[in-house]
């Protein structure tokens, strides 16, 4: 447990925290034991709508994500509210040495979360600390579908700049979507 505690990354108390707020926010590390907690968001149609996972229904694959994907990650964190899991944060490291200076962000909240500045203040924290983490990360990135507004006014709020719209750029759900592209750099620009 002392572990863990050293591990937790604490944010704030969220948006409007002082009446109706969301809470203490925070990150640490997802672990086998937040299954249940995983299965809230990652088995929730709505949330996985414009991920590149279908929704899970069985534990068991999920155990086996978090075991197989999750754990080895180098930045994969559980978005916490008042100490549970209500997300997850993840940005990936590159191992060519041309896409080194880049990582690609990802993010998905429990549908009950939205709307409270969860989402914003996770990927805010995220990225100033794989920022500190390596030294080399010069550009987060973050790849968007173009109806998902929502997430791209949480990029807006995280202070991640809107690059531009790719055409034709990615299948999603068996269809091919136009995305966003949207960064934030290491300089703060």
């Amino acid at each position: 447990m002392e572990e863990q505690e050293q591990q937790t990354t604490h944010i704030s108390g969220g948006r409007g925290s002082g009446g109706g707020g969301s809470g203490n926010i925070s990150l640490r590390p997802l672990q086998l034991s937040d299954v249940d907690d995983f299965m809230a968001w990652a088995g929730d149609p709505d949330v996985a709508r414009f991920c590149r996972f279908e929704p899970y229904t069985s534990c068991d694959d999920a155990l086996d994500y978090i075991a197989r994907t999750v754990l080895p990650h180098p930045y994969f964190q559980a978005i916490c509210l008042d100490g549970r899991p209500v997300g997850q944060v993840s940005v990936t490291r590159n191992e060519a040495r041309m896409e080194a200076c880049r990582g690609e962000l990802g993010y998905a909240l429990a549908s009950g979360y939205w709307g409270r500045g969860i989402a914003t203040e996770a990927v805010r924290t995220a990225v100033v600390e794989v920022f500190g983490e390596r030294p080399g990360l010069e550009r987060v990135e973050a790849v968007v579908d173009v109806e998902n507004k929502a997430s791209q006014r949480v990029l807006e709020k995280a202070g991640f700049t809107r690059e531009g719209v790719l055409r034709r750029y990615q299948v999603l759900k068996g269809r091919t979507r136009d995305v966003v592209v949207f960064s934030r750099l290491s300089t703060g620009e």
